[in-house]
């Protein structure tokens, strides 16, 4: 089956909050296709990037070897601002690709987690509004959160760069209203699509296509491969023949979560994954960009509960993938800051 689905590429320096004309459209009456899709049509920001210069350069080497340092990891919202900050601070990669990114969310404090997360540590960014929260969030933000008000109500994925981000696009990976059809409005219900972020960077001298993805998780395997082929679609009509790295959370619920069995199938999981012979079949490798351990962890409230499998992936085309890590998404203290742990791998050409 073949897909295109429409590149999003208008820019913008910052996004207007969700209109409370959409929200009350949306939460009115009985949630169909129409409702969200009436819903949807009120909010700008699904049709535009959001996007920030790196306040300042790396400094440029010639010394004919190219190593690329990328970071990838679901952030669970980034509610925790300062053990996040110290966490990527820490790795300090050329490239992070984030998803699970809040704006507005009383969840992660109303702040602008990712602009926040980004200057002071001189990255730049483009950003992906994936959905409009409805409300509060899940059972246990809401539970948490109760009283409590959204100033944006946006949830979505970024591309964090120290070097500037050019031919910015999104993608949406699926139909839409998958999170608000046959929801009650007490429920996390959600205008909106699953999608991914990509951009070009020139490292250097070298050009980069990089994509920050983001895959169903209430979803079978063979949607999350129909997900794919969109990705890759996407891509391909931008970068041709330019080296490429994917990274994000690609909910691979169906792969096992007994470590031994985990390793057995892991240079080929398409049986249980078919997005996997999707990847390989356009050209790209994940052995060597990852590690073969679970990517899921549990939070201090006791979620989610073990055994995990690895949802998290590199994907890479053109590099050679080399010092692949699974790093604890912990702070000092050890406390998970995210229900994920991040990714990170060095790629040469």
């Amino acid at each position: 089956m073949a897909f295109q689905s429409k590149l999003i590429t208008h820019l913008t320096n910052a996004f207007a909050p969700l209109p409370q004309a959409a929200i009350d459209s949306a939460l009115l009456g009985e949630p169909t296709r129409k409702r969200h899709d009436d819903a949807l049509a009120q909010c700008p920001a699904f049709e535009a990037l959001e996007y920030q210069l790196p306040r300042k350069l790396p400094v440029a080497r010639d010394n004919g070897t190219f190593r690329l340092s990328v970071f990838s990891w679901n952030a669970e919202r980034l509610k925790y601002a300062r053990p996040s900050q110290a966490f990527l601070g820490s790795v300090l990669p050329d490239i992070a690709l984030l998803t699970e990114v809040d704006i507005g969310m009383a969840r992660s404090g109303n702040r602008h987690t990712v602009r926040e997360l980004a200057e002071p540590l001189d990255y730049g960014y483009v950003y992906a509004l994936e959905f409009a929260e409805l409300g509060l969030g899940d059972d246990r933000e809401i539970e948490w959160h109760k009283g409590q008000a959204n100033n944006y109500g946006y949830h979505g994925n970024a591309i964090l760069s120290r070097w500037p981000l050019t031919e910015c696009f999104a993608v949406r990976l699926d139909d839409g209203a998958h999170w608000f059809i046959g929801f009650e409005q007490g429920d996390q219900r959600r205008i909106g699509f699953r999608n991914a972020v990509g951009a070009r960077a020139i490292i250097h001298d070298q050009p980069l296509w990089c994509l920050a993805a983001h895959f169903e998780n209430r979803a079978t395997p063979e949607r999350r491969a129909d997900q794919a082929r969109r990705l890759i679609a996407a891509i391909e009509s931008k970068a041709g023949a330019e080296p490429i790295v994917i990274g994000g959370d690609f909910n691979t619920s169906a792969l096992p979560t007994d470590q031994q069995a985990l390793e057995e199938i892991f240079e080929d999981p398409s049986a249980l994954e078919p997005m996997f012979a999707v990847f390989r079949e356009a050209g790209f490798s994940w052995a060597n960009a990852n590690t073969r351990e679970p990517t899921c962890r549990t939070r201090p409230d006791g979620t989610p509960k073990p055994p995990f499998t690895r949802i998290d992936w590199f994907f890479t085309r053109g590099f050679s993938a080399h010092d692949a890590a699974t790093l604890p998404a912990i702070d000092s203290e050890g406390h998970a800051i995210s229900d994920h742990e991040a990714l990170r791998v060095t790629l040469t050409i």
